[in-house]
């Protein structure tokens, strides 16, 4: 399909194709239509076209008159494109290539990143975004880095990232395009982005999928508990250590490890920090000699460094070596379209963990959803929908089970004097909860619980802990 904007018509002139070089297009799809009325429109644009609607048609195609561009389809019978892209690129290194496809999910995205494409467009096509795409590929005489390199499957089970939006699109690829590389990368945005799922996707989608991805916290722990963590420590190091431990970076081993909330590290931890990015070692509490580790570094952050490193609170030769290559999440509320596909996908996990089959949401819920500004972003949503399950007694998600979002109290419908002992300790915990900003120090202290109490009632009644991971999964070390 098609897309048009701005009623602008198929055959409009006047491309800078034109008034030069002719550059020649190959449009390989096995959608004859979709051929055809890109074929009209890039014609009336000054392009050279040629189509196929297979791969074996479109290398002969190309064999005959190497393209400047190949516009690829991905599903096609026989050879997909994602299987066709390396041989072009192989046989063609200077053509570029344009993926399109009706499939939108950010495995194949990073595969056809990965693999030499260049741009990543959507079915139904926008023809203005085609249009600007192409412009600027052809228009830009600098080299592309390209990455051609296996990518593997997501193990199972694990977390995907879901996004339709331009910003995501653009995170997508860019994951693709780094991931292969073992450069130090530094992830910004703000709480509750998905920093960590960029990071774990960058990890999958690199060339060592199978090595451990380990993260830390760093403003978990204080600063000897954090470097014993990050580095292990010999016996006898400390008061308590009555033997050997492997810290953080030894268990990573040749595979990733995540550093949360990198801006929170002391002064002395930003120095050790610093000789691992530099020297490759670390030396842990107690040992004489300094170890080595592969392990790439992944670091994120929801404060600005660069303001930090001006009040003197970071390190600026440390953040030169952790920013060798940003990507930044933006905030939900600046890609609420992305708001319609983030739904199904958490609820089909919130589902599993709480062993519901909600599959319904009112228009009223999605309404209310899509004009919240969401502060506390897609981990907000998150808990936003796995309270609304766990309240929900029947199948479709109402607006009354998400309180101020949808513009009601979220309210038991039985009275009072109808509501059993549970259900109404169960509101309590949750409205508590809600109040305190889901910190379940504050929650305990007001209650006059303790925080084994409180875990015990999250899991009871199956709410969320307040980081989005379901109660199953929570593990607090502040429970002992």
């Amino acid at each position: 399909m098609i897309r048009t904007m701005e009623n602008k018509s198929l055959n409009t002139t006047g491309n800078t194709a034109s008034a030069g070089k002719r550059d020649r297009i190959l449009i390989v799809d096995d959608d004859v239509a979709i051929c055809r009325t890109l074929q009209l429109h890039l014609q009336g644009q000054g392009y050279l076209i040629a189509t196929a609607h297979s791969i074996d048609e479109g290398m002969q195609a190309a064999n005959t008159q190497t393209p400047d561009m190949i516009i690829l389809d991905i599903r096609m019978p026989g050879t997909s494109g994602l299987e066709g892209l390396p041989e072009f690129k192989k046989i063609f290194p200077n053509t570029h290539v344009i993926i399109i496809t009706a499939f939108q999910d950010m495995e194949s995205t990073i595969q056809a990143m990965q693999r030499g494409a260049e741009d990543y467009i959507h079915k139904p096509i926008d023809i203005d975004e085609l249009d600007r795409v192409m412009k600027r590929i052809l228009t830009n005489n600098a080299e592309c880095q390209i990455i051609d390199t296996d990518i593997r499957a997501p193990a199972a089970g694990s977390v995907s990232m879901v996004g339709r939006s331009w910003a995501m699109k653009e995170v997508f690829k860019n994951i693709g395009l780094v991931a292969a590389s073992p450069v130090t990368v530094l992830i910004t945005g703000d709480s509750g982005t998905g920093k960590e799922l960029v990071a774990q996707a960058i990890h999958r989608s690199g060339s060592n999928p199978d090595a451990p991805f380990v993260a830390i916290n760093c403003a978990a722990l204080v600063e000897t508990l954090l470097e014993s963590d990050m580095f292990g420590h010999e016996k006898g190091a400390f008061t308590g250590a009555t033997s050997q431990q492997q810290g953080k970076f030894a268990l990573a081993e040749n595979g990733t490890i995540f550093l949360d909330e990198i801006g929170e590290l002391s002064p002395t931890m930003q120095a050790k920090l610093l000789r691992v990015l530099q020297e490759k070692e670390y030396t842990p509490l107690g040992a004489k000699q300094p170890r080595h580790t592969n392990a790439r570094v992944i670091a994120a952050t929801n404060v600005d460094l660069n303001e930090k490193v001006q009040s003197g609170g970071f390190r600026g030769d440390l953040l030169y070596r952790l920013q060798v290559v940003t990507l930044h999440l933006p905030p939900l509320r600046e890609r609420k379209e992305d708001i319609t596909a983030l739904i199904p996908a958490l609820l089909a996990r919130i589902n599993r963990d709480l062993h519901k089959n909600i599959c319904q949401v009112s228009q009223e819920v999605l309404d209310g959803l899509q004009s919240y500004d969401w502060p506390g972003n897609v981990r907000e949503l998150e808990n936003s929908l796995a309270k609304a399950v766990a309240l929900c007694s029947g199948t479709i998600l109402t607006p009354d089970l998400f309180g101020n979002i949808c513009g009601e109290s979220a309210v038991t419908e039985k009275p009072l004097e109808e509501t059993s002992l549970q259900e109404i300790e169960k509101i309590h915990v949750l409205r508590v909860l809600e109040a305190q900003g889901w910190h379940k120090g504050k929650t305990c202290e007001i209650l006059g619980i303790s925080r084994p109490r409180l875990r015990r009632l999250l899991n009871q009644y199956g709410l969320p802990s307040s980081d989005g991971v379901m109660p199953d999964d929570d593990i607090d070390s502040d429970d002992t």
